[in-house]
């Protein structure tokens, strides 16, 4: 299933291929609890910027792995390039237009990142 997504204002807009049931992280860690963000991490082939590139900027943190993209114009993360998955991208969920049919959400404890981050490792081959 191909599902459209984008920023609060439309600036920013992406396609992403998924299926239509789909696991989503809810982490805990400092970023992503204050944020909201829920967690959709496909390969980069299935994901497809189609609106906005110019209007993103960049914040990187810690390490410097993650790129947190953000609309220049509304300040909404969408989508990112995740730490876990540096091949991948992790779509915001509720910034999708349509949602897959069934989503399960599973909490990931993204404060003890290290521990936890290979679980992660398969969601974007």
């Amino acid at each position: 299933m191909i599902y459209q997504g984008g920023c609060h204002c439309g600036a920013v807009r992406f396609e992403v291929e998924a299926p239509e049931h789909v696991e989503v992280e809810d982490c805990n860690c400092s970023i992503c609890r204050m944020t909201g963000f829920l967690h959709l991490i496909v390969p980069k082939r299935n994901f497809r910027l189609t609106a906005g590139e110019d209007q993103l900027t960049t914040y990187a943190f810690n390490e410097c792995v993650a790129k947190h993209l953000f609309c220049r114009v509304c300040g909404i993360k969408s989508f990112y390039i995740p730490r876990s998955n540096p091949d991948g991208v992790d779509v915001n969920l509720r910034c999708l237009t349509s949602v897959p049919a069934q989503v399960t959400v599973v909490p990931f404890d993204g404060e003890n990142w290290d521990a936890n981050a290979a679980a992660l490792a398969h969601k974007s081959l």
